[in-house]
């Protein structure tokens, strides 16, 4: 092992929810030391959730692993000074409130780096700092149809549909992450500390496989087609015997290999199969001819022909999260993390992606409770037990 890739990083964290703990989790897992700052008593909100009774919310757990928690009333005078005492030692602050909320309470961005210059200050809001749409409220679902996706998932015959598994807080809360990173980067290099100032809607819109580009281009706009491809065939999910499975022929060779491995050859030369529009075009013939195909066989004898052992054709099997705890690949690759846990016994968390086979874990495998590290961390810039014990007194912490 060769130490962590952001050792040495201190992240100051007021997020909360979803997007912009996912952004700092991942900090955390690239070595980063990750200081929680949560209002006292309740703590970010999304403790409360699924969870065995009594016990933090599993979501939580997750989203939150390998950080340290303290608990500050920003809104206070000594709490605001608190917090600007512990921004004179990090490397970044990140946030995701309202656009104008860290400004609101005397915290702006300005203020920070007069303490520290070298402190990068990275937000992340529904619809950024600027524009008509400034300040306003929003969620996953906002973000997802104020960003162009929500309009362009579903089937054609059906409503807009949501992305699954709160995708634009994901999204947003990975973009939030490289800037991050980014950011700090550009510090190194040149002791200039950036202000991120990250829209939701924006990293949303990004992400839309490029359907503005085409719509400008060539006026084609981007209509729910399902779980097809727009522009060739067949590349959809396929109900089998015992489950679903995706086919994806993006090319004409795959699109020969498919013929071949269902025993049809004499499609890839028909006329209306010949080519990616031409497919496109037809697309409910050739649907309807592979579907027939899967349906009378189960996902194993699929997945056989068009696997790699067969016809070597990019397929897979529909598997639903849950189903891949023990999923050999992901397993394999560490992205079934299981770690043991005081009161919980143990927890199953999502690994990182993002892998330096050389690199020490993080620090802390688990999330933290609420204010934990109070001691710890405000030891850390001078504060006594006593100082903690009336700062308790007056709630700042």
């Amino acid at each position: 092992m060769s130490g962590r890739v952001l050792d040495g990083v201190r992240i100051l964290d007021l997020t909360r929810i979803v997007a912009g703990p996912y952004a700092t989790a991942i900090l955390a897992d690239l070595g980063a030391d990750v200081i929680k700052v949560e209002r006292p008593g309740t703590g970010d909100d999304y403790r409360y959730g699924p969870s065995p009774e009594g016990q933090t919310s599993l979501s939580f757990q997750n989203t939150n692993r390998g950080k340290r928690s303290i608990t500050l009333d920003v809104r206070q005078a000594e709490g605001r000074d608190l917090f600007l005492r512990l921004a004179e030692r990090a490397d970044a602050v990140v946030e995701n409130f309202r656009a104008g909320w860290l400004a609101a309470q005397g915290l702006g961005a300005e203020v920070i780096q007069a303490r520290n210059p070298r402190c990068v200050v990275a937000s992340l809001s529904g619809f950024g700092a600027t524009g008509p749409r400034a300040g306003q409220a929003s969620y996953d679902i906002v973000a997802q149809a104020s960003g162009g996706l929500l309009a362009m998932t579903g089937f054609a015959d059906g409503p807009p549909v949501r992305g699954g598994g709160a995708l634009a807080d994901f999204v947003g809360g990975l973009y939030l992450a490289l800037g991050v990173v980014a950011a700090l980067r550009e510090c190194d290099r040149t002791g200039r500390a950036r202000v991120l100032d990250l829209s939701n809607q924006d990293a949303v819109f990004a992400i839309t496989d490029s359907a503005a580009t085409i719509y400008a281009g060539i006026g084609v706009p981007s209509e729910r087609v399902g779980n097809q491809h727009p522009f060739t065939a067949p590349y959809d999910a396929f109900e089998a015997k015992d489950g679903w499975v995706v086919v994806a022929t993006a090319s004409n060779k795959l699109f020969r290999g498919l013929c071949a491995a269902i025993g049809r050859p004499e499609l890839s030369g028909d006329e209306r199969f010949r080519s990616h529009r031409g497919r496109a075009r037809h697309r409910g013939p050739i649907n309807a001819i592979v579907g027939a195909w899967v349906r009378e066989r189960t996902t194993d004898e699929v997945l056989a022909a068009l696997g790699p052992e067969g016809a070597d054709l990019p397929c897979a099997r529909v598997a639903r999260p849950d189903e891949l705890i023990d999923d050999p690949q992901l397993r394999a690759r560490g992205m079934i993390e299981r770690h043991p846990h005081p009161t919980l016994g143990e927890v199953v968390f999502h690994g990182n992606p993002l892998r330096f086979p050389d690199a020490e874990p993080r620090r802390l495998p688990l999330a933290p409770d609420l204010g934990q590290d109070n001691a710890e961390v405000c030891g850390e810039i001078g504060l006594a037990a006593a100082d903690l014990e009336r700062l308790a007194e007056a709630g700042v912490i």
